[in-house]
């Protein structure tokens, strides 16, 4: 046996809720991920509030997230070939080690903004970000903008850096989970990950809220420069479980696009893929919920502050049932009835004029999306072999990255053009229509074997 690949750990129940977390290996790479991901979460809250501080213009806001999905549309095919050809481990750290560094230069940049000199190209950005304001802001007094902070265009230098490493590394972080455990184990510990993932989203912005509160902006990059270089260090006690199966060959460009390719082919995992795409782009209601919190429900800050939250504690809830749970038996059912039951819960929230019954509904569309998450994730680790695993997350990424972007944005403008009512309503009906279409034009998503009997091809 390699001297790197530890002993195989006795056989743990079928029905053990934590059986991955008996895996010493995956039990350590999911604690460092999970505070590497508590400080991104962190990172997020502050660096957009402290924008917005500089310059009280809502389309700086939308600034940050377009400096997101630039690399999400630019790197993230090149980065699944990467992780398909490289030491996912050394891609993640690396990773880990750039962007404590951009948390570093953060932290500087946000201590020291009153001191960055004004010079030619950072006036000449701040000019072009404010004239981008004006298209968009058609509504706000122009004198209450103010694009005069020198430190600003460093800022959104420094999220795109650390988009860019994000994007570059998340293929590698998302399809090395199989290999640090034994077979029979990954379903169980994909519930894991959303769990973790859920309670990061959930816990990482009220952190950094906390810090800014009670200190100041740069303590909250500096604790994310920690928490990255943590994950560094319980990332060099993670081995392989079982050896990568890395690409080897000349590189070409059918090469990069082979997990598109592959997606294609296997109509199930296209299924679940389209399935979740529409359900984020058609059903997706966060983006108006500063309109329901205010205008619909009349709840203020706090209620909203709740209303954001609720979907993030009904996916952890579920997370926690799936865990404790036997495997599903028909897992292709459980994910279209999740999908209908996630846009009846739109609809549901659409019509709302109570705040408690909007704050179940949204509960439970977290917890019916955990379940599609659950599925989906499972057939894309399971069916897809171990040297296109990068590749297939990087089209995966794709797909979810920009239905949440787009989502919004449709919602949005629907909501501009009929009402917000309506647009979360008809949102809702849309993502249950996508349901029966899915679950009529791919027969073998209905037809799809239980988890933990699925295998790759050729296996």
């Amino acid at each position: 046996m390699p001297a790197n690949r530890p002993a195989p750990p006795p056989a743990a129940s079928p029905h053990d809720p934590y059986a991955a977390l008996r895996i010493a290996n995956y039990r350590d790479y999911l604690a460092g991920s999970f505070l590497a991901l508590l400080g991104r979460q962190a990172v997020g809250i502050a660096a957009t509030w402290e924008i917005y501080q500089w310059t009280h213009s809502a389309t700086a806001l939308g600034l940050v997230g377009f400096v997101n999905v630039i690399p999400l549309l630019a790197f993230s095919l090149p980065a699944g070939a990467l992780a398909d050809r490289h030491d996912r481990r050394r891609i993640i750290a690396l990773g880990a080690q750039v962007s404590a560094v951009i948390c570093v230069l953060l932290a500087a940049l946000s201590h020291w903004h009153a001191a960055v000199p004004l010079l030619a190209p950072l006036r000449w950005a701040n000019a072009l970000l404010r004239q981008a304001a004006l298209v968009f802001e058609r509504h706000a007094d122009p004198a209450t903008l103010r694009f005069d902070e020198p430190a600003l265009p460093l800022m959104f230098l420094l999220l795109f850096a650390l988009a860019t490493v994000r994007i570059l590394v998340w293929p590698a972080r998302s399809s090395i989970t199989p290999l640090l455990l034994p077979p029979g184990m990954l379903t169980n510990a994909i519930t894991w990950n959303t769990s973790t993932f859920e309670i990061a989203t959930m816990a990482g912005p009220a952190l950094g809220g906390f810090l800014i509160a009670f200190t100041d902006f740069p303590p909250v990059y500096g604790l994310a420069a920690a928490l990255e270089l943590t994950f560094l260090l319980l990332l060099g006690r993670v081995r392989y479980f079982q050896p990568p199966q890395r690409t080897v060959g000349r590189r070409t460009w059918r090469d990069v696009f082979a997990g598109a390719e592959f997606i294609w082919r296997r109509k199930v995992i296209l299924g679940a893929s389209t399935l979740d795409l529409f359900a984020v782009l058609l059903g997706g209601a966060i983006a108006l919920l500063p309109v329901y919190a205010d205008q619909i429900l009349h709840v203020g800050p706090i209620g909203l502050g709740w209303l954001r939250a609720a979907p993030s504690i009904g996916a952890f809830a579920m997370a926690m049932h799936l865990a404790h749970r036997s495997p599903l038996v028909r897992p292709g059912w459980a994910l279209l009835w999740a999908v209908v039951g996630f846009g009846a819960a739109i609809v549901v929230f659409g019509f709302s004029r109570w705040f408690w019954l909007s704050f179940l509904a949204l509960l439970l569309t977290g917890a019916f999306d955990n379940i599609s998450v659950v599925v989906r994730q499972s057939l894309v680790q399971l069916l897809t072999p171990d040297a296109l695993r990068g590749r297939v997350t990087a089209v995966n990424q794709i797909f979810i990255g920009s239905s949440n972007e787009i989502g919004a944005l449709r919602a949005g403008l629907m909501a501009a053009l009929i009402g917000p009512v309506a647009a979360v309503v008809w949102g809702g009906l849309g993502t249950i229509a996508v349901a029966a279409i899915v679950a009529r034009t791919v027969p073998p998503l209905r037809r799809l074997a239980a988890l933990h009997t699925l295998r790759p091809e050729g296996e």
